[in-house]
């Protein structure tokens, strides 16, 4: 076993040399480094963070940021999710752009990335529907199921927000073309009223338009980089500058310090995104590109290029199958009777034990990255659909991820223990996007 594990190691680790050694020599292989960072650190965040124990003979979900707030701090670190919309701003704006050129249309250009954002989503959903519902057939409590699904399942709202994000590129794109980095300011400028009307003057509900104006602002970042008007003594400053601003709202204004939802916590700075995050994510941009002439230096080494490669090719799979890897080793150490479990989260013994927990959790990972990666390396369709067929296909996609993120797939009634309509939403919007009559449209140049 040991043997096969070991050529299958070596075999991946070939096919991904091979691929660095014949990337293009104009490729940005910093952009591939950051998108890669980004999410191995939100993967090891996720991972930290979760800290279940057991109580009376039951697991609970504990929170390491409830438990110990100096733990707190730590999410300047690892929520580096602004990183990964500066990437994808790099990225959507050169695509874009280098469509328009070519004459290609928007329906072929973003149905394409649709395709290839929801094919390794789909999978994970199949197996937690058939999970949960075969968990609530076996008697298995469904507060039990709920809570097994429902952190399984906490990395799709991402790529709601993202494929959002990513639909008005061609708008967004065109503001920037036309007016710089006042498109930058003028989303700012949205994200600081939004919090003003929430935090001054308790309007509800508003707040969830900062999930468009805090993103779609480091979005426009990207395409700052992308046309290098952000160099990395300019980033230099751009960085300084949002770590201030970020001091100023954590340290005299409302804002907590932690980047992401504490349990019980009167404010969120992630969910919604709040100007604070913004301003982490304005300070991560300018660094991160203040550093770039040092890190592409480093990626003219084959050995890291190639690992970068490697963790590119299954990126979207790392991130949707973490925490189904976390819940799998969970359950193993319940069923043999709670071992590692009884150990307080945030004690040295806890501590201590993370690198064996943290094994675990890749060797649980490890087989599912062989078994569902293949689904991330399908390639897109370039067939053009019509313009309904893509914005419904979307808006069902994002209806059902968002659900899903907020009230779980598991039910609490019903005799399949599963929300059927909800899991249904993203196969049927998929169905829409993709497949049905397709026509040729018009090119747009």
């Amino acid at each position: 076993m040991n043997e096969t594990t070991g050529a299958v190691r070596k075999n991946i680790w070939s096919r991904a040399k091979d691929m660095a050694q014949k990337s293009p020599p104009e490729r940005n292989r910093y952009v591939d480094f950051l998108r890669a960072l980004s999410i191995l650190a939100v993967v090891v965040g996720h991972w930290l963070v979760a800290a279940p124990y057991m109580k009376d003979g039951a697991v609970e979900g504990g929170h390491l940021l409830g438990i110990l707030p100096w733990t707190q701090w730590l999410t300047l670190g690892f929520q580096v999710m602004p990183l990964f919309f500066l990437v994808g701003g790099f990225s959507n704006g050169l695509s874009w752009a280098a469509a328009r050129r070519k004459g290609g249309s928007y329906a072929s250009w973003y149905g394409g990335r649709l395709q290839r954002l929801i094919n390794p989503v789909l999978p994970l959903f199949l197996i937690w529907t058939l999970v949960a519902m075969f968990g609530t057939l076996l008697g298995i409590e469904r507060g039990v199921v709920a809570m097994a699904a429902q952190l399984a399942l906490i990395p799709v709202w991402f790529l709601a927000v993202y494929l959002m994000v990513a639909a008005v590129v061609p708008l967004t794109w065109m503001a920037w073309q036309r007016l710089g980095f006042a498109s930058f300011w003028m989303l700012v400028a949205g994200a600081v009223l939004i919090d003003v009307a929430v935090l001054r003057f308790d309007v509800p509900y508003v707040n969830f338009l900062n999930f468009a104006f805090v993103w779609l602002a480091i979005h426009q970042l990207g395409f700052a980089w992308s046309e290098g008007r952000l160099a990395p003594n300019n980033a230099l400053w751009w960085g300084v500058g949002g770590l201030a601003a970020l001091g100023l709202l954590v340290g005299v204004g409302p804002y907590p310090v932690a980047m992401i939802g504490v349990p019980g916590a009167g404010l969120s700075n992630s969910m919604p995104p709040t100007l604070a995050l913004l301003a982490l994510g304005i300070a991560q941009s300018g660094f991160a590109l203040a550093l770039e002439p040092a890190g592409r230096r480093m990626l003219d080494k084959i050995r890291i290029w190639t690992a970068v490669v490697l963790v590119n090719g299954m990126i979207m799979t790392i991130y949707l199958w973490h925490l189904t890897a976390f819940v799998l080793v969970m359950i193993a150490a319940w069923l043999l009777g709670g071992i590692g479990l009884n150990v307080p989260p945030g004690s040295a013994a806890w501590w201590l034990a993370r690198p064996i927990w943290f094994a675990l959790y890749i060797a649980a990972l490890f087989p599912l990255i062989m078994a569902f990666a293949r689904y991330e390396r399908a390639s897109g369709s370039d067939k053009a659909v019509a313009h309904w067929r893509l914005i419904a296909g979307l808006l069902l996609i994002c209806a059902g991820l968002g659900a899903t993120a907020a009230i779980s797939i598991a039910s609490p009634e019903g005799v399949t223990g599963v929300r059927l309509w909800l899991v249904a939403l993203p196969f049927v919007g998929a169905a829409v996007a993709q497949f049905g009559p397709v026509h040729r449209l018009a090119r747009s140049g």
